[in-house]
């Protein structure tokens, strides 16, 4: 029985030299015969000189069988109009500028007999990944629909791709550079003139460098990487604002000690200074506290700038023109604030002290990005997490009340829900304990818990953090805002990615 030869292969992947130029030269023969044929040894020389880091080729044994050539350029000198010839100046890559922001693909070609071994995808692999070494927006190229010449009496190119697009036609280049993560952005008119097969049109694609990292000031500048904070805390009798004040400061302190971004209190946070008011009936007891509010928020405020961390004041009642409100409060490290009032009030919130429920939904521009407060029952809301999403916040804080597990567990499982399905971080805290005589607010049960996505950059239970069940304590852990890029676009699933606004859509009236 006569045995089958088996091929050897060496793949080697790296820069092209100016030594290589008869070699690659062959190899655009084979490739480009109908097409004009190899560069000229000027036009290549010219290539390798000015962005040798750009060119990049694949040898088997020493044979060239695939490469790629790239450019840089400052995308908005060109636009989107533009061709071949002029981007590429005819070749010898004049308009490279090492300071532009955008990868340009000017060729890449592969040896007919190596077009099995998938050698494209590991070209454009080593371009992205140049693409992120040296922090460029975007990766651009035109690509030709060489499979258009068979459908140009029937279809137009704009209907082709979208033919492409949907797999219904195969074109040899267009669903390859799709299957590799590019978007079309245009249909180029006139760009390849000599391309008889593509009809003379081309794709305008796009590759969104999603690590790429805006040049930030010296100081100042966004994060990345946020560090939470969050306080699970004993609720106690206490008999003075001050000494409310005193014991916010030692957690404030704590965990500013870690340098966090951000500190999250629980729900009702004011409630220790209930007792002060055990002669009155619920509602009045409630209004009472409620005239604390300002005090309180003014003392944690000088906190946020003293020690240098944003505070999500958990809530507390503010009483208003003969309304009842629970109300959030950001404090940020630069002085200002702003609220966000529950919307939902629970029942009992409703029926035992009149609370009303807010009527607006705010997403919070801080120096750390945006971030939107959902108070203990809105998170159960999933129309309210989504809509904040839409809006930008990537984290949500949920400063909750419970008195039981089975209340806990309502907050706590909708809110990781919150963080799968919207792709975002989530930070829940509550209080623990007793509170004696302080008839609606007496018991409490909580476990804080910080939540991420599920996917692979992320805990394999997408859960960052978590405390201790009914102790008080403190929980620590860092965010980091670029995988919520990662999993938007490049997970598993893609909840936001994959909604269908063409079905439903969903509006704040």
């Amino acid at each position: 029985m006569k045995k089958t030869k088996i091929e050897k292969h060496k793949l080697l992947l790296r820069h092209l030299t100016l030594d290589d130029y008869d070699n690659i030269a062959v190899l655009m023969e084979h490739v480009y015969g109908n097409l004009g044929g190899a560069w000229k040894k000027d036009q290549y020389t010219s290539q390798i000189t000015r962005f040798p880091e750009g060119q990049i080729v694949i040898e088997d044994n020493g044979k060239l069988v695939a490469a790629a050539l790239s450019m840089i350029v400052d995308y908005a000198r060109f636009g989107d109009v533009h061709t071949y010839a002029q981007i590429t100046s005819n070749g010898y890559l004049t308009h490279h500028d090492s300071h532009g922001d955008t990868l340009y693909g000017v060729d890449i070609f592969v040896h007919p007999k190596y077009r099995g071994l998938r050698l494209g995808r590991r070209l454009y692999d080593a371009r992205k990944e140049l693409c992120r070494n040296l922090n460029l927006r975007r990766f651009i190229a035109g690509g030709r629909i060489p499979g258009y010449a068979k459908y140009a009496d029937s279809l137009t190119p704009v209907r082709y791709i979208e033919e492409v697009k949907n797999r219904e036609i195969y074109d040899p280049v267009l669903s390859f550079q799709l299957f590799n993560g590019f978007h079309v952005r245009k249909v180029l008119t006139g760009y390849l003139p000599v391309d008889a097969e593509s009809k003379g049109y081309a794709t305008l694609l796009e590759w969104v460098n999603l690590d790429y990292v805006e040049k930030a000031p010296s100081i100042g500048g966004s994060k990345s990487v946020i560090r939470l904070g969050v306080v699970q805390w004993q609720m106690r009798t206490l008999t003075s604002v001050d000494e409310l004040l005193k014991h916010a400061e030692f957690f404030i302190d704590a965990v500013a000690g870690y340098h966090a971004d951000f500190v999250l209190f629980p729900e009702y946070m004011s409630a220790p200074l209930m007792g002060l008011f055990n002669e009155k009936s619920p509602p009045d007891a409630i209004r009472a506290l409620a005239g604390f509010t300002s005090e309180i928020r003014n003392g944690l405020l000088a906190m946020a700038m003293s020690y240098n961390i944003n505070i999500i004041a958990g809530s507390m009642p503010e009483y208003s023109n003969h309304e009842l409100y629970n109300v959030s409060w950001l404090l940020r490290r630069d002085g200002t604030f702003e609220a966000q009032y529950k919307i939902h009030a629970t029942i009992d919130e409703v029926t035992c002290w009149g609370v009303k429920g807010g009527d607006a939904l705010k997403v919070f521009d801080t120096d750390c990005g945006k971030i939107a407060v959902l108070v203990c029952y809105d998170s159960e809301f999933p129309e309210l997490a989504r809509l904040a999403t839409m809006q930008g916040a990537q984290i949500i804080f949920v400063p909750f009340w419970t008195d039981t597990k089975n209340a806990y567990q309502r907050v706590r499982y909708c809110s990781h829900a919150r963080a799968i399905e919207n792709e975002c971080f989530v930070a829940i805290t509550g209080s623990v304990g007793n509170l004696p005589h302080a008839e609606n607010m007496d018991i409490q049960y909580a476990q804080a818990a910080i939540f991420s996505p599920s996917d692979f950059s992320f805990p394999h239970d997408a859960i960052l953090a978590e405390a201790t069940p009914n102790t008080e304590m403190t929980l620590i852990a860092d965010v980091n805002l670029d995988l919520l890029k990662q999993v938007r676009t490049r997970g598993a699933a893609r909840n936001l990615a994959n909604r269908r606004p063409d079905l439903y859509r969903l509006e704040w009236f």
